[in-house]
């Protein structure tokens, strides 16, 4: 049996990981590349056996990385979500953990150059059409890897790669607040409905039944809990001008409640059908705009600080914290929002799949390329 090879690199990215591919490897139809990357990742499966992925929405994603023609980028970045348990991938979202990585892959694929000690990528994010600048530590030409930063979900320190996002208000649901209300009620449920990179639906816990601080098991395990969070998901799906949202992985739902490890807030959040062991990074800064806003749902729980200015939100998830910083102006408007994250290559080679799926530009025979 012949199969394709195409190169890719396996990056850590924050606290998800997946293959990361130059464009140029990957077919220009959406269709037949949605049909590629089923295949590297081994979906439709449970385990995934067939393919790279981790048999888990955090492990089950994909980067594609090339230049961009954006007068304010130097890379574009496509994040796709390869459904573990469906033939599906999904472009509707952006991933901010991956992002961690496209500024170190792009320097090491030659797409950026390097500039001194330490190196800013500036990547316009497809998805969304969104730009985010990456800082990345580049000694003696070279990106680095090890450091001392630490962030909760991963085991050790690494390297801090920063990262600023610039104007990512609405970037999927066109406006900061679809509905023009920092609250609403969605079928019977108080909501703050925000998009600040990523849709996401802010209730209070207790609504539901819950203190805000179970287990992830404990509210995979309540079925009960799973079906009315989807209930309120589809109608809140409308309400953000993203349409039916059956088959789409936004809106993100999370559930908040009084912080209980010296943070600003707590969180469980629904990705959206499964619940997320912290919070993906767009989901932290859109939680963390919550909460500076008067009025909303997660303002209910935050103690009161800086209308203007520099503020920093820890925002609390079951494995640790995520920190998100934010520049804020009168309203208050959201003029910047940086974290920090890290990252980490694991492997680089080429991803085989069958042949039959897509000749590719190179097949190999029997293990032996040609």
């Amino acid at each position: 049996m012949t199969q394709t090879a195409i190169p890719c690199t396996l990056f850590r990215g924050g606290t998800s990981k997946g293959p990361f591919f130059l464009a140029r490897h990957l077919p220009a139809d959406p269709a037949l590349r949605d049909r590629v990357l089923l295949a590297v990742m081994g979906s439709p499966d449970a385990r995934q056996i067939d393919g790279l992925g981790g048999a888990d929405s955090l492990t089950s994603k994909v980067a594609i990385v090339g230049p961009s023609t954006h007068p304010d980028a130097d890379v574009d970045y496509l994040f796709l979500q390869v459904v573990v348990d469906e033939a599906r991938v999904d472009t509707s979202q952006n991933c901010g953990n991956m992002l961690a990585g496209v500024g170190p892959f792009a320097i090491e694929q030659g797409l950026v150059a390097v500039a001194g000690e330490v190196t800013r990528v500036r990547i316009r994010m497809v998805n969304t059409d969104s730009i985010a600048i990456a800082a990345v530590e580049t000694p003696g030409g070279q990106v680095r890897y090890d450091g001392d930063a630490r962030i909760d979900g991963v085991p050790g320190t690494a390297a801090p790669i920063l990262i600023d996002f610039l104007d990512i208000a609405g970037s999927s649901c066109g406006a900061l607040l679809p509905t023009g209300n920092a609250r609403d009620m969605v079928d019977g449920i108080a909501a703050t409905l925000i998009d600040n990179g990523m849709p996401v639906v802010v209730m209070r816990a207790a609504d539901f039944g819950k203190t805000g601080h179970e287990s992830p098991a404990e509210m995979e395990a309540d079925a009960a809990l799973k079906a009315r969070v989807e209930q309120v998901r589809l109608a809140a799906g409308k309400l953000m001008n993203l349409g039916d949202v059956t088959k789409k992985t936004v809106p993100k739902m999370c559930l908040v409640a009084a912080p209980r490890q010296g943070g600003t807030i707590s969180t469980r959040n629904f990705i959206p059908h499964t619940v997320h062991k912290a919070i993906g990074v767009f989901g932290a800064v859109s939680v963390a705009t919550a909460c500076v806003l008067p009025g909303s749902v997660a303002a209910e729980f935050v103690a009161s600080g800086a209308a203007c200015g520099a503020r920093r939100l820890d925002i609390e998830h079951p494995t640790g914290f995520f920190t998100v910083d934010m520049e804020l102006s009168e309203g208050p408007r959201v003029e910047r929002s940086a974290l920090l994250r890290t990252a980490r290559p694991l492997m680089r080679g080429e991803a085989l799949i069958p042949a039959a799926v897509w000749p590719g530009l190179l097949i190999v025979f029997s293990g032996r390329s040609t």
